[in-house]
């Protein structure tokens, strides 16, 4: 089950795992999107299901709704991959406090209604695997126009280690996978990025990372996990240089 499924990285998530022959739980609020989305995969790949339902994370009465009917409809989720998210924002005090509010809402409080909907199935099962999308910006907070959106993502990093705490020893499995710079409808907009890898070379790294049900992952693996090394160990102000 993928959320956030109808552009950017979750569409393409959706892509390689259908390639893998496996059957997929697709949502985002665009329905028409997913819907062209999954007649593209059904005819390349014809032995697999596809649902799809219309959900805004933001709705979290929905969350539960929609986990549940995939659930029900499948009889099983192996997995959910928490994708859904935002990438605007502004630096604090300069008048845009409803961008940074919605970033907090979408990428936090709203993963954390998938993440408990999520683990409601998974307790229930005695089994799975949670996905969480994060970022590199989670190590080290560089400020400006991400500062909201660089806190959303070290908060979620740090639910999943949470939940990977309660979960130890058991069959469910969490997995904190932390994007670099790869292209996406996000980030579209933005220019001369260094390092920034095309969106499938990108998600191939992260479906890799995924598969292995790795606790967490700099992807793609070079040149993230060095710069993640850095990120976190070097001061701020030769960090925010090096950015």
């Amino acid at each position: 089950m993928i959320t956030g499924a109808s552009s950017g990285l979750g569409e393409e998530m959706a892509r390689q795992f259908a390639a893998k022959g496996r059957n997929l739980a697709l949502c985002a609020r665009r329905t028409e999107k997913l819907e062209k989305l999954r007649d593209e995969l059904l005819a390349k790949h014809s032995g697999i299901e596809i649902l799809i339902k219309p959900l805004d994370v933001n709705d979290h009465d929905a969350v539960f709704t929609v986990f549940r009917a995939f659930r029900d409809e499948l009889g099983t989720i192996d997995r959910v991959i928490v994708n859904a998210g935002l990438g605007k924002g502004q630096p604090l005090g300069t008048g845009y406090f409803y961008a940074n509010k919605a970033t907090a809402e979408t990428n936090f409080v709203a993963a954390l209604a998938q993440c408990e909907a999520a683990m409601e199935i998974f307790r229930e099962q005695k089994a799975g695997h949670l996905v969480v999308i994060s970022s590199m910006s989670a190590y080290r907070n560089l400020g400006k126009n991400t500062t909201t959106y660089a806190a959303t993502k070290a908060g979620v990093s740090a639910l999943a280690e949470g939940i990977r705490a309660d979960t130890a020893g058991t069959p469910i499995r969490v997995s904190t996978i932390l994007p670099g710079y790869i292209r996406s409808e996000m980030n579209e907009k933005v220019k001369n990025t260094p390092l920034i890898v095309d969106t499938v070379k990108g998600v191939t790294s992260m479906v890799s990372a995924i598969e292995k049900e790795r606790a967490t992952a700099d992807c793609p693996s070079w040149p993230w996990t060095v710069i993640g090394f850095a990120m976190r160990n070097l001061p701020l102000g030769i960090v925010k240089k090096l950015s």
